[in-house]
């Protein structure tokens, strides 16, 4: 549960997270890589956020590291969907630690 923890410690990731609910809504279409079906681009993600491309590929990877995205690699650029199995989880575990 740690992961998780710290990973939506961040008010940007759970931004993120919120945004990727509805990546239609939330980002522009894509050239490559569907937005639902692939995810969006760590670009997209990084211009949305306002910052470099660098912080907000680290920002995923926290985000990945604790279960609650998925990356998809197309070609050069990464592409990010969140995992509802892995969020599932973490909420389950979040709810038997405050139960």
């Amino acid at each position: 549960m740690s992961a998780a923890a710290k990973a939506l410690s961040s008010e940007r990731r759970q931004q993120v997270l919120k945004w990727l609910v509805d990546p239609i809504a939330n980002f522009p279409p894509q050239h490559t890589g569907n937005l639902v079906k692939d995810g969006v681009c760590v670009g997209f993600i990084a211009d949305k956020l306002g910052i470099a491309q660098p912080s907000a590929t680290s920002q995923m990877k926290i985000l990945q590291e604790a279960g609650l995205v998925t990356p998809t690699r197309i070609a050069q650029w990464t592409f990010y969907k969140r995992d509802e199995a892995g969020i599932k989880k973490a909420l389950s575990e979040l709810s038997a630690l405050l139960n």
